[in-house]
Protein backbone atom coordinates (compact mmCIF):
# COMPACT_ATOMS: atom_id res chain seq x y z
CA UNK A 1 0.00 0.00 0.00
CA UNK A 2 1.30 3.75 -0.76
CA UNK A 3 2.49 5.94 1.81
CA UNK A 4 1.97 9.29 2.65
CA UNK A 5 5.80 9.85 1.11
CA UNK A 6 5.03 7.64 -1.78
CA UNK A 7 2.01 9.91 -2.75
CA UNK A 8 3.72 12.99 -2.35
CA UNK A 9 6.63 12.11 -4.62
CA UNK A 10 3.93 10.99 -7.26
CA UNK A 11 1.82 14.25 -7.17
CA UNK A 12 5.08 16.75 -7.24
CA UNK A 13 5.25 14.81 -10.60
CA UNK A 14 2.25 15.01 -11.45
CA UNK A 15 2.19 18.63 -10.92
CA UNK A 16 4.45 19.77 -12.23
CA UNK A 17 3.04 19.86 -16.34
CA UNK A 18 0.34 21.95 -14.05
CA UNK A 19 2.77 24.46 -12.89
CA UNK A 20 4.58 24.66 -16.35
CA UNK A 21 1.58 25.52 -18.44
CA UNK A 22 -1.46 25.82 -16.10
CA UNK A 23 -4.81 24.74 -17.04
CA UNK A 24 -6.39 26.20 -20.18
CA UNK A 25 -9.72 25.50 -21.33
CA UNK A 26 -10.45 23.20 -24.11
CA UNK A 27 -13.24 24.33 -26.93
CA UNK A 28 -13.36 22.24 -29.66
CA UNK A 29 -10.44 20.15 -29.24
CA UNK A 30 -7.86 22.92 -28.75
CA UNK A 31 -6.45 24.43 -25.57
CA UNK A 32 -7.22 28.33 -25.56
CA UNK A 33 -6.71 31.17 -23.23
CA UNK A 34 -9.52 32.73 -20.52
CA UNK A 35 -10.91 36.04 -21.89
CA UNK A 36 -10.86 37.27 -18.27
CA UNK A 37 -7.25 36.45 -17.66
CA UNK A 38 -6.19 33.58 -15.24
CA UNK A 39 -6.84 32.94 -11.75
CA UNK A 40 -4.55 30.88 -8.60
CA UNK A 41 -6.12 27.44 -7.74
CA UNK A 42 -5.36 26.92 -4.09
CA UNK A 43 -4.96 23.70 -2.26
CA UNK A 44 -6.68 23.82 1.25
CA UNK A 45 -3.92 21.00 2.25
CA UNK A 46 -1.62 23.76 2.91
CA UNK A 47 -2.50 26.86 1.63
CA UNK A 48 -0.20 26.44 -1.43
CA UNK A 49 -0.96 27.79 -4.84
CA UNK A 50 -1.06 24.76 -7.37
CA UNK A 51 -1.50 26.57 -10.96
CA UNK A 52 -3.12 29.47 -12.94
CA UNK A 53 -6.29 28.41 -14.71
CA UNK A 54 -7.75 30.04 -17.64
CA UNK A 55 -10.46 32.49 -16.06
CA UNK A 56 -13.42 32.42 -18.95
CA UNK A 57 -15.78 34.60 -19.97
CA UNK A 58 -18.93 34.89 -21.96
CA UNK A 59 -17.32 34.78 -25.74
CA UNK A 60 -14.96 31.56 -23.66
CA UNK A 61 -18.91 30.13 -23.39
CA UNK A 62 -20.24 31.31 -26.45
CA UNK A 63 -17.00 29.45 -28.37
CA UNK A 64 -17.69 26.54 -26.75
CA UNK A 65 -21.64 26.51 -27.00
CA UNK A 66 -20.98 27.08 -30.86
CA UNK A 67 -18.48 24.01 -30.76
CA UNK A 68 -20.41 21.88 -28.85
CA UNK A 69 -23.05 22.85 -31.78
CA UNK A 70 -21.00 22.45 -34.67
CA UNK A 71 -20.30 18.87 -33.27
CA UNK A 72 -23.70 18.14 -32.28
CA UNK A 73 -25.09 16.52 -35.50
CA UNK A 74 -22.35 13.95 -36.53
CA UNK A 75 -22.29 12.61 -32.21
CA UNK A 76 -25.70 12.02 -32.60
CA UNK A 77 -25.88 10.13 -35.42
CA UNK A 78 -23.19 8.53 -34.95
CA UNK A 79 -24.11 4.67 -35.07
CA UNK A 80 -24.96 3.87 -31.20
CA UNK A 81 -22.60 0.91 -31.64
CA UNK A 82 -19.73 3.28 -32.48
CA UNK A 83 -20.77 5.99 -29.23
CA UNK A 84 -20.81 2.69 -26.98
CA UNK A 85 -17.69 1.68 -27.93
CA UNK A 86 -15.89 5.66 -27.36
CA UNK A 87 -17.36 5.21 -23.48
CA UNK A 88 -16.23 2.26 -23.18
CA UNK A 89 -12.78 3.50 -23.91
CA UNK A 90 -13.05 6.33 -22.00
CA UNK A 91 -14.15 4.28 -18.56
CA UNK A 92 -11.15 2.18 -19.36
CA UNK A 93 -9.10 4.99 -19.86
CA UNK A 94 -10.17 6.50 -16.55
CA UNK A 95 -9.14 2.92 -14.77
CA UNK A 96 -6.02 3.37 -16.36
CA UNK A 97 -5.29 6.66 -14.92
CA UNK A 98 -7.44 6.35 -11.56
CA UNK A 99 -4.33 6.24 -9.57
CA UNK A 100 -3.25 10.07 -11.62
CA UNK A 101 -7.32 11.49 -10.54
CA UNK A 102 -7.19 10.37 -7.12
CA UNK A 103 -4.08 12.13 -6.03
CA UNK A 104 -5.20 15.38 -7.96
CA UNK A 105 -8.56 15.12 -6.80
CA UNK A 106 -7.03 14.78 -2.54
CA UNK A 107 -4.55 18.15 -2.95
CA UNK A 108 -6.98 20.15 -5.20
CA UNK A 109 -10.18 19.67 -2.89
CA UNK A 110 -8.55 17.98 0.42
CA UNK A 111 -10.57 15.03 0.56
CA UNK A 112 -8.69 11.69 1.79
CA UNK A 113 -7.32 8.96 -0.29
CA UNK A 114 -9.28 6.62 1.83
CA UNK A 115 -12.13 7.91 -0.22
CA UNK A 116 -10.33 9.38 -3.68
CA UNK A 117 -8.84 6.01 -4.54
CA UNK A 118 -11.89 4.62 -5.34
CA UNK A 119 -13.08 8.53 -6.96
CA UNK A 120 -12.03 7.51 -10.32
CA UNK A 121 -13.06 3.84 -10.71
CA UNK A 122 -16.41 5.08 -9.73
CA UNK A 123 -16.02 7.50 -12.53
CA UNK A 124 -15.57 4.63 -14.68
CA UNK A 125 -18.19 2.88 -14.12
CA UNK A 126 -20.50 5.89 -14.22
CA UNK A 127 -18.97 5.89 -18.24
CA UNK A 128 -19.14 1.71 -18.26
CA UNK A 129 -22.99 1.56 -17.20
CA UNK A 130 -24.44 4.39 -19.59
CA UNK A 131 -22.58 3.04 -22.31
CA UNK A 132 -24.21 -0.05 -22.30
CA UNK A 133 -27.75 1.88 -22.03
CA UNK A 134 -26.70 3.75 -25.34
CA UNK A 135 -27.76 1.46 -27.70
CA UNK A 136 -31.57 1.61 -26.39
CA UNK A 137 -31.92 5.14 -25.40
CA UNK A 138 -34.15 5.77 -28.17
CA UNK A 139 -36.50 2.93 -27.34
CA UNK A 140 -40.08 4.20 -26.99
CA UNK A 141 -43.52 2.30 -26.61
CA UNK A 142 -46.13 0.78 -29.40
CA UNK A 143 -49.54 3.05 -27.98
CA UNK A 144 -52.10 1.97 -30.71
CA UNK A 145 -55.61 3.43 -31.01
CA UNK A 146 -58.59 2.63 -33.15
CA UNK A 147 -57.46 4.36 -36.05
CA UNK A 148 -53.42 4.70 -35.36
CA UNK A 149 -50.34 2.90 -34.74
CA UNK A 150 -48.71 5.49 -31.96
CA UNK A 151 -45.26 5.20 -31.05
CA UNK A 152 -42.80 7.04 -29.39
CA UNK A 153 -39.11 7.49 -29.34
CA UNK A 154 -36.97 9.68 -28.04
CA UNK A 155 -33.86 11.71 -29.70
CA UNK A 156 -31.14 13.82 -28.12
CA UNK A 157 -31.83 17.43 -27.01
CA UNK A 158 -28.44 19.04 -27.89
CA UNK A 159 -25.62 21.04 -26.91
CA UNK A 160 -26.38 20.76 -22.79
CA UNK A 161 -23.94 22.64 -20.23
CA UNK A 162 -23.22 20.75 -16.96
CA UNK A 163 -22.44 22.73 -13.99
CA UNK A 164 -20.01 20.76 -11.23
CA UNK A 165 -19.42 21.34 -7.46
CA UNK A 166 -16.03 21.02 -5.66
CA UNK A 167 -16.74 17.94 -3.52
CA UNK A 168 -15.65 14.89 -5.35
CA UNK A 169 -16.07 16.76 -8.41
CA UNK A 170 -14.54 14.07 -10.68
CA UNK A 171 -16.90 11.28 -9.89
CA UNK A 172 -19.92 14.11 -9.94
CA UNK A 173 -18.95 14.93 -13.66
CA UNK A 174 -19.14 12.10 -14.76
CA UNK A 175 -22.15 10.99 -13.16
CA UNK A 176 -23.84 14.02 -15.22
CA UNK A 177 -21.49 13.90 -18.48
CA UNK A 178 -21.45 10.48 -18.80
CA UNK A 179 -25.29 10.16 -19.91
CA UNK A 180 -25.57 13.17 -21.49
CA UNK A 181 -22.64 11.45 -24.04
CA UNK A 182 -24.61 8.50 -24.15
CA UNK A 183 -27.83 9.97 -24.76
CA UNK A 184 -26.38 11.59 -28.04
CA UNK A 185 -26.01 15.10 -26.74
CA UNK A 186 -22.42 17.44 -26.45
CA UNK A 187 -21.70 18.90 -23.76
CA UNK A 188 -19.83 22.25 -22.05
CA UNK A 189 -18.55 21.39 -18.91
CA UNK A 190 -18.17 24.51 -16.47
CA UNK A 191 -15.90 22.62 -13.41
CA UNK A 192 -16.16 24.70 -9.66
CA UNK A 193 -13.25 27.14 -9.81
CA UNK A 194 -11.92 25.50 -6.55
CA UNK A 195 -11.12 22.21 -7.93
CA UNK A 196 -10.20 22.74 -11.17
CA UNK A 197 -7.68 19.40 -12.09
CA UNK A 198 -9.88 16.33 -12.49
CA UNK A 199 -12.30 18.15 -14.95
CA UNK A 200 -9.17 18.68 -17.09
CA UNK A 201 -8.20 15.45 -16.65
CA UNK A 202 -11.07 14.36 -18.04
CA UNK A 203 -11.49 16.28 -21.01
CA UNK A 204 -7.64 15.02 -22.27
CA UNK A 205 -8.58 11.16 -20.94
CA UNK A 206 -12.05 11.51 -22.92
CA UNK A 207 -10.23 13.28 -26.66
CA UNK A 208 -7.52 10.90 -26.43
CA UNK A 209 -10.41 7.61 -25.72
CA UNK A 210 -11.76 9.07 -29.18
CA UNK A 211 -13.91 11.17 -28.28
CA UNK A 212 -14.46 13.59 -31.13
CA UNK A 213 -13.22 17.43 -30.41
CA UNK A 214 -16.16 19.65 -29.87
CA UNK A 215 -18.34 17.02 -28.23
CA UNK A 216 -16.96 17.76 -24.50
CA UNK A 217 -16.02 21.26 -24.01
CA UNK A 218 -14.37 22.43 -20.97
CA UNK A 219 -14.38 26.67 -19.64
CA UNK A 220 -12.99 27.11 -16.61
CA UNK A 221 -14.19 30.31 -14.62
CA UNK A 222 -16.82 31.96 -12.06
CA UNK A 223 -20.71 31.73 -11.58
CA UNK A 224 -20.52 34.99 -11.88
CA UNK A 225 -19.27 35.40 -15.83
CA UNK A 226 -19.01 32.26 -17.29
CA UNK A 227 -21.43 30.11 -15.31
CA UNK A 228 -24.22 32.51 -15.71
CA UNK A 229 -23.53 33.47 -19.29
CA UNK A 230 -23.48 29.41 -19.80
CA UNK A 231 -26.96 29.43 -18.16
CA UNK A 232 -28.17 32.00 -20.67
CA UNK A 233 -26.68 30.91 -23.96
CA UNK A 234 -29.43 30.23 -26.11
CA UNK A 235 -27.60 27.13 -27.91
CA UNK A 236 -27.67 25.47 -25.02
CA UNK A 237 -30.81 23.70 -24.48
CA UNK A 238 -30.65 22.34 -20.65
CA UNK A 239 -28.64 22.58 -17.50
CA UNK A 240 -27.28 20.50 -15.27
CA UNK A 241 -26.44 21.59 -11.88
CA UNK A 242 -24.73 20.34 -8.62
CA UNK A 243 -24.26 22.70 -5.72
CA UNK A 244 -26.52 25.13 -3.57
CA UNK A 245 -29.80 26.04 -3.46
CA UNK A 246 -29.48 29.60 -3.96
CA UNK A 247 -27.73 29.00 -6.91
CA UNK A 248 -29.96 26.15 -8.25
CA UNK A 249 -32.74 29.30 -7.81
CA UNK A 250 -30.51 31.47 -9.73
CA UNK A 251 -30.15 29.40 -12.51
CA UNK A 252 -33.63 28.73 -12.43
CA UNK A 253 -34.20 32.49 -13.04
CA UNK A 254 -30.95 33.13 -15.40
CA UNK A 255 -32.16 30.00 -17.86
CA UNK A 256 -36.27 31.24 -17.54
CA UNK A 257 -35.89 33.33 -21.33
CA UNK A 258 -34.66 30.27 -23.09
CA UNK A 259 -36.82 28.33 -21.61
CA UNK A 260 -34.26 25.62 -20.54
CA UNK A 261 -34.82 22.61 -19.65
CA UNK A 262 -32.83 22.38 -15.90
CA UNK A 263 -31.87 19.53 -13.76
CA UNK A 264 -30.65 20.39 -10.13
CA UNK A 265 -29.31 18.74 -7.26
CA UNK A 266 -29.16 20.98 -4.69
CA UNK A 267 -28.32 20.93 -0.36
CA UNK A 268 -29.74 18.67 2.13
CA UNK A 269 -30.29 18.45 6.17
CA UNK A 270 -30.86 15.14 6.14
CA UNK A 271 -31.87 13.25 9.50
CA UNK A 272 -31.03 9.92 10.20
CA UNK A 273 -33.61 8.62 12.70
CA UNK A 274 -32.79 5.82 15.16
CA UNK A 275 -35.38 4.46 17.43
CA UNK A 276 -34.31 2.21 20.44
CA UNK A 277 -35.22 -1.41 18.26
CA UNK A 278 -32.80 -0.72 15.87
CA UNK A 279 -29.40 -2.82 15.53
CA UNK A 280 -27.48 0.03 17.35
CA UNK A 281 -23.82 -0.69 16.55
CA UNK A 282 -24.12 -0.77 12.93
CA UNK A 283 -26.23 2.27 13.26
CA UNK A 284 -23.39 3.98 15.15
CA UNK A 285 -21.20 2.86 11.94
CA UNK A 286 -23.84 4.25 9.97
CA UNK A 287 -24.78 7.50 11.60
CA UNK A 288 -20.50 8.50 11.85
CA UNK A 289 -19.99 7.39 7.93
CA UNK A 290 -22.43 9.47 6.37
CA UNK A 291 -21.68 12.60 8.34
CA UNK A 292 -17.79 12.50 8.90
CA UNK A 293 -16.75 10.87 5.55
CA UNK A 294 -15.91 12.85 2.73
CA UNK A 295 -15.31 15.54 5.17
CA UNK A 296 -18.99 15.69 5.81
CA UNK A 297 -19.21 17.87 2.28
CA UNK A 298 -21.94 16.07 0.84
CA UNK A 299 -25.09 16.61 0.30
CA UNK A 300 -26.42 12.83 1.26
CA UNK A 301 -24.89 13.49 4.65
CA UNK A 302 -27.09 13.05 7.52
CA UNK A 303 -26.03 15.96 9.25
CA UNK A 304 -29.44 15.44 12.17
CA UNK A 305 -29.26 12.96 13.83
CA UNK A 306 -32.76 12.22 15.26
CA UNK A 307 -32.37 9.68 18.61
CA UNK A 308 -34.73 8.08 20.67
CA UNK A 309 -34.82 9.36 23.69
CA UNK A 310 -34.54 5.79 25.44
CA UNK A 311 -31.82 5.26 24.10
CA UNK A 312 -29.58 8.93 23.72
CA UNK A 313 -27.52 9.15 26.60
CA UNK A 314 -25.81 5.49 25.81
CA UNK A 315 -25.78 5.81 21.75
CA UNK A 316 -24.22 9.86 22.35
CA UNK A 317 -21.93 8.54 24.73
CA UNK A 318 -20.57 6.10 22.34
CA UNK A 319 -20.67 8.84 19.40
CA UNK A 320 -18.34 10.76 21.23
CA UNK A 321 -16.01 8.20 21.69
CA UNK A 322 -15.53 7.07 18.02
CA UNK A 323 -15.67 10.78 16.91
CA UNK A 324 -13.16 11.73 18.91
CA UNK A 325 -11.11 8.94 17.55
CA UNK A 326 -11.61 9.80 13.96
CA UNK A 327 -7.99 10.94 12.14
CA UNK A 328 -7.67 13.89 10.88
CA UNK A 329 -4.56 14.83 8.68
CA UNK A 330 -2.97 15.00 5.49
CA UNK A 331 -5.58 13.82 3.19
CA UNK A 332 -2.87 11.74 0.81
CA UNK A 333 -2.07 9.54 4.01
CA UNK A 334 -3.96 6.28 3.76
CA UNK A 335 -4.65 6.36 7.33
CA UNK A 336 -6.39 9.62 7.25
CA UNK A 337 -10.07 9.83 7.62
CA UNK A 338 -10.91 13.38 7.53
CA UNK A 339 -8.69 15.71 5.20
CA UNK A 340 -9.36 20.16 5.62
CA UNK A 341 -11.85 21.77 3.98
CA UNK A 342 -11.75 22.98 0.61
CA UNK A 343 -10.81 26.41 1.22
CA UNK A 344 -11.14 29.69 3.21
CA UNK A 345 -14.57 30.95 2.41
CA UNK A 346 -16.00 27.52 3.81
CA UNK A 347 -13.27 26.79 6.64
CA UNK A 348 -14.99 30.00 7.82
CA UNK A 349 -18.20 28.88 7.40
CA UNK A 350 -18.19 25.88 8.97
CA UNK A 351 -16.18 26.80 11.67
CA UNK A 352 -18.90 29.70 12.81
CA UNK A 353 -21.34 26.93 13.82
CA UNK A 354 -19.51 26.91 16.55
CA UNK A 355 -19.94 29.64 18.34
CA UNK A 356 -23.70 29.63 16.56
CA UNK A 357 -24.73 26.17 18.57
CA UNK A 358 -23.37 27.98 22.08
CA UNK A 359 -25.45 31.08 21.48
CA UNK A 360 -28.63 29.21 20.70
CA UNK A 361 -28.03 26.59 23.75
CA UNK A 362 -26.18 23.55 22.92
CA UNK A 363 -23.40 21.78 23.54
CA UNK A 364 -20.44 21.00 21.49
CA UNK A 365 -20.13 17.39 22.54
CA UNK A 366 -16.95 16.47 21.17
CA UNK A 367 -14.55 18.73 18.65
CA UNK A 368 -15.08 22.23 17.83
CA UNK A 369 -11.99 22.75 16.73
CA UNK A 370 -9.54 23.26 14.27
CA UNK A 371 -6.43 21.54 14.91
CA UNK A 372 -3.49 23.92 13.32
CA UNK A 373 -3.32 26.64 10.68
CA UNK A 374 -1.17 24.18 8.28
CA UNK A 375 -4.31 23.93 5.77
CA UNK A 376 -8.23 24.46 6.64
CA UNK A 377 -8.30 21.22 9.21
CA UNK A 378 -11.46 20.82 11.70
CA UNK A 379 -11.94 18.45 13.73
CA UNK A 380 -15.15 16.08 13.65
CA UNK A 381 -17.59 17.67 15.72
CA UNK A 382 -20.87 16.76 17.24
CA UNK A 383 -23.47 18.96 19.16
CA UNK A 384 -25.57 17.58 21.76
CA UNK A 385 -28.27 19.60 23.72
CA UNK A 386 -30.17 20.53 20.17
CA UNK A 387 -33.52 20.85 19.23
CA UNK A 388 -34.90 21.47 16.01
CA UNK A 389 -35.41 25.48 15.82
CA UNK A 390 -31.56 25.81 16.55
CA UNK A 391 -29.94 26.98 13.37
CA UNK A 392 -27.40 23.90 13.73
CA UNK A 393 -30.67 21.89 12.77
CA UNK A 394 -31.97 23.93 9.68
CA UNK A 395 -28.89 25.69 7.99
CA UNK A 396 -26.85 23.10 5.67
CA UNK A 397 -23.30 23.31 7.61
CA UNK A 398 -21.43 20.86 5.10
CA UNK A 399 -19.11 20.18 6.75
CA UNK A 400 -17.78 17.00 9.81
CA UNK A 401 -20.51 18.35 11.87
CA UNK A 402 -23.64 16.33 13.61
CA UNK A 403 -26.85 17.97 15.16
CA UNK A 404 -28.35 15.13 17.74
CA UNK A 405 -31.74 15.72 18.87
CA UNK A 406 -33.76 13.53 21.13
CA UNK A 407 -38.18 12.51 20.17
CA UNK A 408 -39.84 10.74 21.79
CA UNK A 409 -42.68 8.95 19.67
CA UNK A 410 -42.54 7.66 16.27
CA UNK A 411 -45.04 10.78 15.50
CA UNK A 412 -42.49 13.37 16.89
CA UNK A 413 -39.61 11.91 14.73
CA UNK A 414 -41.67 12.30 11.58
CA UNK A 415 -43.06 15.77 12.53
CA UNK A 416 -38.76 16.58 13.30
CA UNK A 417 -37.61 15.29 10.05
CA UNK A 418 -40.03 16.89 8.31
CA UNK A 419 -39.27 20.29 9.42
CA UNK A 420 -37.18 21.70 7.25
CA UNK A 421 -36.71 22.93 3.39
CA UNK A 422 -34.91 19.75 2.19
CA UNK A 423 -35.83 17.00 1.43
CA UNK A 424 -32.82 15.12 -0.47
CA UNK A 425 -32.26 11.99 1.81
CA UNK A 426 -33.63 10.33 4.34
CA UNK A 427 -32.14 7.46 6.88
CA UNK A 428 -34.17 5.02 9.46
CA UNK A 429 -32.63 2.38 11.66
CA UNK A 430 -35.69 0.06 12.98
CA UNK A 431 -36.29 -3.39 13.07
CA UNK A 432 -39.91 -2.94 13.10
CA UNK A 433 -41.24 -3.75 9.10
CA UNK A 434 -44.62 -2.11 9.86
CA UNK A 435 -43.01 1.18 11.19
CA UNK A 436 -40.27 1.23 8.70
CA UNK A 437 -43.16 1.20 6.09
CA UNK A 438 -45.42 3.59 7.53
CA UNK A 439 -42.43 6.25 8.53
CA UNK A 440 -40.85 6.04 5.11
CA UNK A 441 -44.78 6.54 3.00
CA UNK A 442 -44.30 9.57 5.27
CA UNK A 443 -41.16 10.81 5.00
CA UNK A 444 -40.52 13.91 2.72
CA UNK A 445 -37.40 12.74 1.01
CA UNK A 446 -36.30 11.75 -2.71
CA UNK A 447 -33.84 9.17 -1.22
CA UNK A 448 -34.21 7.10 1.90
CA UNK A 449 -32.24 3.90 3.15
CA UNK A 450 -33.87 1.82 5.35
CA UNK A 451 -30.80 0.01 8.01
CA UNK A 452 -28.23 1.00 5.64
CA UNK A 453 -26.23 4.30 4.40
CA UNK A 454 -26.28 5.54 1.08
CA UNK A 455 -25.40 2.73 -0.79
CA UNK A 456 -25.23 4.17 -4.71
CA UNK A 457 -27.20 1.75 -7.45
CA UNK A 458 -27.00 3.47 -10.88
CA UNK A 459 -30.37 1.97 -12.38
CA UNK A 460 -32.36 3.77 -9.45
CA UNK A 461 -33.70 7.24 -9.37
CA UNK A 462 -31.20 9.91 -7.09
CA UNK A 463 -32.98 13.53 -6.66
CA UNK A 464 -34.81 15.25 -4.20
CA UNK A 465 -38.36 17.53 -2.69
CA UNK A 466 -38.20 20.62 -1.63
CA UNK A 467 -35.49 22.96 -1.93
CA UNK A 468 -33.43 19.85 -2.62
CA UNK A 469 -33.60 19.72 -6.36
CA UNK A 470 -35.79 19.25 -9.41
CA UNK A 471 -35.62 16.24 -11.44
CA UNK A 472 -33.71 12.90 -11.33
CA UNK A 473 -30.07 11.21 -12.43
CA UNK A 474 -29.76 7.30 -12.80
CA UNK A 475 -30.80 5.16 -15.03
CA UNK A 476 -33.64 5.46 -17.39
CA UNK A 477 -34.10 8.96 -15.47
CA UNK A 478 -30.98 10.16 -16.79
CA UNK A 479 -32.04 10.07 -20.39
CA UNK A 480 -35.36 11.54 -19.77
CA UNK A 481 -33.76 15.01 -19.47
CA UNK A 482 -31.06 14.80 -21.88
CA UNK A 483 -33.73 13.65 -24.45
CA UNK A 484 -36.74 14.67 -25.74
CA UNK A 485 -40.11 12.47 -26.15
CA UNK A 486 -41.47 12.46 -29.75
CA UNK A 487 -44.53 10.89 -30.67
CA UNK A 488 -45.49 9.64 -34.29
CA UNK A 489 -48.88 8.19 -35.18
CA UNK A 490 -49.78 6.27 -38.76
CA UNK A 491 -53.18 5.43 -39.90
CA UNK A 492 -53.96 2.41 -40.20
CA UNK A 493 -56.84 2.94 -42.69
CA UNK A 494 -59.22 5.59 -43.94
CA UNK A 495 -60.38 6.86 -40.67
CA UNK A 496 -63.26 9.43 -40.94
CA UNK A 497 -61.30 13.01 -41.44
CA UNK A 498 -63.89 16.38 -40.59
CA UNK A 499 -64.48 18.03 -43.95
CA UNK A 500 -64.34 22.10 -43.59
CA UNK A 501 -65.29 24.22 -46.57
CA UNK A 502 -65.98 21.37 -48.70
Amino acid sequence: MSTLDDNLKKLDRLLDRFRKRGIPNRIAGQDTDGGAGRFQTVSPVDKQVICDVARGNAEDIDAAAKAAHAAFPAWRDMPAKERKKILINVAEAIEARAEDIALCECYDTGQAWKFMSKAALRGAENFRYFAAQVESARDGQSLPSPTLMNVTTRTPLGPVGVITPWNTPFMLSTWKIAPALAAGCTVVHKPAEDSPLTARLLVEIAEEAGLPPGVLNTVNGFGEDAGRALTEHPLIRAIAFVGESRTGSMITKQGADTLKRVHLELGGKNPVIVFDDADLERALDAVIFMIYSINGERCTSSSRLLVQDTIREQFEAKLVERVNRIKVGHPLDPNTEIGPLIGKTHFDKVTSYFDIAKQDGATIAAGGTTPDDSGYYVRPTLFTGANNAMRIAREEIFGPVLTSIPFTTEEEALSIANDTQYGLTGYVWTNDLTRALRFTDKLEAGMIWVNSENVRHLPTPFGGVKSSGIGRDGGDWSFEFYMEQKHIGFATGQHKITRLGA
